[in-house]
């Protein structure tokens, strides 16, 4: 699958899709941004008056990325295509550490490396990036992929 191609698989739609673009992506890694709009619908409470970008929507665009994407490529490799959207990945485990808050406006960077994926579970280590290039937030992520209607 090309990089267009895995995005638009990416189940996640507006307003909870946190990837607009996939720079890199090969069997061990993923390199997408996302650009936080200013009015995105978790600024108007967090915090109101001087708004940062919740912890918990840093790690879902961090998994959107580093293991819904980079699972949609690698589970690719070992089924057809076709076969793709009766699977849906669910998020199963996270270590985060956050260092430095994402303003509204900022594009961010997410760079997701295999830790291991067997048995359609994947493991990544993820990093996201501000746009000055410092790590805004870095962790292990995980998520299993399971087949709808069992």
């Amino acid at each position: 699958m090309t990089a267009d191609e895995v995005l638009h698989a990416v189940p996640q739609q507006e307003p909870f899709r946190f990837i607009d673009r996939i720079d890199e992506i090969d069997g061990e890694h993923i390199v997408g941004s996302y650009a936080f709009k200013r009015d995105e619908f978790f600024y108007r409470g967090h915090f109101p008056g001087d708004p940062v970008t919740p912890g918990a929507i840093l790690i879902e665009a961090m998994a959107q990325t580093g293991v819904v994407a980079l699972g949609i490529y690698l589970a690719a490799q070992e089924l057809p295509v076709a076969e793709l959207p009766q699977w849906i990945t669910f998020f199963t485990e996270c270590q985060v550490e956050f260092h430095l808050p994402v303003l509204p406006g900022e594009r961010v960077t997410l760079r997701g490396e295999k830790v291991f994926f067997r048995r359609m579970k994947l493991k990544s280590r993820v990093e996201l990036l501000l746009a000055d290039g410092r790590i805004g937030a870095e962790g292990t992520l995980a998520g299993v992929g399971v087949k709808r209607g069992r």
